[in-house]
């Protein structure tokens, strides 16, 4: 199973408790967002949180084979893929347990693939780091219905797994 191989070395994931007080991160003039379906995040205060913590979120080199090509969709700017800087890390958001998301730096990854690079810099952001930084109410609870159902799903299977290994 490619989650459990995701999380070796990891605890397994825990459900996320709705937080009734939760205050959406505002996008203000200049702010950077990505939406990711329901799931938009302010970009532009998660990397200042990341950076402000450097210490927390050490710079990987990430496979370019991990994520899916986008290269050919009407949503990329040719002019922003042309100016993007490699050296930059992307930003990878765990959406459901093991599973990491580009949330920040699609043109960088398709640059770096028509120059042919294997990897690019990265910030690996395990859930719930970038939770805080969602940028609505709706959004928020959205992502912890998802988070759970996706946690309960894996707990299910791999009780399931220990189970047929049992026999």
């Amino acid at each position: 199973m490619i989650i459990v191989a995701q999380l070796q070395g990891r605890p397994l994931p825990t459900g996320l408790r709705l937080d009734k007080g939760f205050q959406p991160c505002p996008v203000g003039p200049g702010d950077e967002f990505y939406p990711n379906g329901i799931f938009e995040f302010n970009i532009t205060r998660l990397l200042a949180f990341v950076q402000e913590h450097a210490d927390r979120f050490p710079v990987e080199q990430v496979d370019l084979s991990e994520f899916p090509d986008f290269g050919n969709s009407p949503h990329i700017n040719e002019e922003t893929v042309r100016l993007a800087d490699l050296s930059r890390p992307i930003l990878l958001a765990e959406i459901a347990p093991g599973r990491y998301s580009v949330i920040d730096g699609n043109h960088r990854l398709v640059k770096a693939r028509r120059q042919g690079a294997a990897a690019l810099p990265a910030y690996r952001l395990q859930c719930p780091t970038h939770v805080p930084f969602l940028t609505s109410a709706f959004a928020y609870e959205k992502y912890v219905e998802y988070w759970n159902d996706k946690v309960r799903t894996l707990l299910g299977d791999l009780r399931g797994q220990s189970k047929s290994s049992e026999t």
